[in-house]
C-alpha cells in the first residue's frame, strides 16, 4: 500500500487545477510552505505577469552538484473530455487512483515531497534538488526561465531525473518537436468570380498537401532510429480554419502543424524547405493581388534527449529502480533542454504511464506509487553518510 503521505500530498496536489491556462500559484504556496515546514528553503521563478511560478530549493549541502529531481506542475484541460469521475478529487477505486494529473505528473511530486521527511533527517553527502516548472504542456515554457536562472548559480546539479510516467523505467531518449501556425491571406470575390480572386483555403490545402507527401517520404526513407514505436521523424496537420460562406472565395485560412524528429534529423531544415515551397506559392499568389501572403510563425520548439547509453546517470538510476529496459518514448519532455542548455545528463523515470494521461479518468496504479516510493528510499539512501 503506498504511504499514507504521498496519497494525502497527491490529493491536495490533484485539488489544484493548475491547467496551462491557469495560474500554479496556489500549488506553488502549498508546495513552498510544505518545505518550509521541514526546514527547506526555495527559490521562485516567476513569468513576466507573476501569475505563475518556477520552484527551485536543494536539500543537503548547498555547494555540491547533486541530483535534480524535475517536474512540471501544469495539467492538460479537461474541457470535452468524458469524464465519470470528479476531475479535481483524488477517488481510489480497485487500486487506482483517478484524477487530472495523477499519472502526468503529480504523483511524481507528491512521491518526492512525501520523502522530504525521510532527506532532511538524514546527513547527505550530496544534495537533492527540486526543480518544479509550469506550462510544459504548451511547449516546455516556463522551465526556460528556470533554466535561465541555475545558468547563474556558482553550482549546477550534476544528473536531473525527469519524473514523466515511463512506469518507472529508465528511458534516455525522446524525440524533439517543431510546431508552427501557417497563415494564408488570399483576395476574396464572390465566388462566381473565383477565379479574379485568390482562394486562401485552396494555397493553404496544398501547403497541407506538402506536409503530408513529408511526413510520407520521412516514413519511407527516414532516417530511422530503432528503439522508438515510430522509428521516424513524423509530420502532422492539426488543426484548420478558414472561409466564411460558401459563396464567398475566402480570403484568409490558418493552420497549425507539428514536426516530430529524431536526433539524426534538424527540423529546421525540414522547415526551411517548406518555408521555400510556400514562398513559390507565394508569388504565384502576387500575379493576381501583391497583398496576398503566407505567414509561418514557429509556436512552439524544444530539442529531443538523447543520452549516451554509458552515461553515468544510466547506471546510477538503473540501480534506485526494479524495473528493465526502458530506451525512448514517443512524448517530449523537458529533459531536452537541461541536457542541451545546461549540459546536465538526464534520463526520465517517473511513476505511471503516459497510456492514462491526457485521457478521461486518468489514473495511476498504487503499485506505481509504492515503485516510486521505493525509487525515492533508495535514493535517499544512496546519498546519506
Amino acid at each position: 500500500m503506498a504511504k499514507a503521505l504521498s496519497l494525502d500530498i497527491l490529493g491536495r496536489l490533484i485539488g489544484f487545477d493548475t491547467t496551462s491556462a491557469n495560474s500554479n500559484l496556489a500549488l506553488i504556496a502549498y508546495v513552498q510552505q510544505y518545505l518550509r515546514d521541514h526546514g527547506v528553503d526555495s527559490q521562485l521563478i516567476f513569468d513576466e505577469p507573476q501569475n505563475k511560478a518556477n520552484l527551485y530549493a536543494t536539500i543537503g549541502p548547498q555547494d555540491k552538484a547533486g541530483v535534480m529531481l524535475s517536474g512540471h506542475t501544469d495539467t492538460v484541460p479537461v474541457t470535452g473530455q468524458q469524464w465519470t469521475r470528479e476531475p479535481y478529487r483524488l477517488t481510489e477505486a480497485e487500486g487506482r487512483y483517478y484524477g487530472r494529473g495523477t499519472s502526468d505528473m503529480k504523483a511524481f511530486l507528491a512521491v518526492v515531497l512525501a520523502a522530504v521527511p525521510d532527506l532532511v533527517s538524514r546527513e547527505l553527502h550530496t544534495p537533492v534538488h527540486l526543480a518544479f516548472s509550469y506550462d510544459e504542456e504548451i511547449g516546455c515554457v516556463g522551465v526556460r526561465r528556470l533554466i535561465d536562472t541555475l545558468r547563474g548559480h556558482p553550482v549546477k546539479p550534476a544528473i536531473c531525473i525527469i519524473g514523466e510516467p515511463t512506469s518507472m523505467q529508465v528511458v534516455t531518449a525522446h524525440k524533439g518537436k517543431l510546431a508552427a501556425r501557417v497563415t494564408v491571406k488570399g483576395k476574396e470575390c464572390h465566388s462566381g468570380m473565383a477565379p479574379l480572386g485568390v482562394n486562401a483555403i485552396n494555397y493553404a490545402a496544398r501547403l497541407i498537401h506538402w506536409l503530408e507527401q513529408l511526413a510520407l517520404q520521412k516514413k519511407n526513407e527516414g532516417p530511422f532510429e530503432q528503439g522508438y514505436e515510430v522509428p521516424y521523424s513524423t509530420v502532422h496537420t492539426g488543426t484548420v480554419q478558414g472561409g466564411t460562406a460558401l459563396n464567398i472565395v475566402p480570403n484568409h485560412c490558418s493552420f497549425l502543424f507539428e514536426i516530430r524528429n529524431v536526433a539524426a534529423e534538424d527540423p529546421r531544415q525540414l522547415l526551411a524547405r517548406f518555408r521555400a515551397y510556400a514562398d513559390d506559392l507565394a508569388a504565384e499568389m502576387h500575379q493576381i493581388d501583391p497583398a496576398c501572403r503566407i505567414e509561418i510563425e514557429i509556436t512552439t520548439e524544444y530539442p529531443g534527449l538523447s543520452t549516451a547509453e554509458d552515461a553515468e546517470v544510466i547506471r546510477f538510476v538503473r540501480n534506485l529502480v526494479d524495473t528493465d529496459g526502458g530506451g525512448r518514448i514517443g512524448f517530449g519532455t523537458e529533459g531536452g533542454l537541461f541536457s542541451n542548455q545546461l549540459g546536465i545528463p538526464t534520463v526520465v523515470c517517473g511513476p505511471g504511464s503516459m497510456d492514462q494521461g491526457h485521457k478521461p479518468d486518468e489514473f495511476i496504479h498504487v503499485s506505481q506509487l509504492e515503485q516510486c516510493e521505493l525509487f525515492m528510499a533508495r535514493l535517499t539512501e544512496q546519498l546519506s553518510k
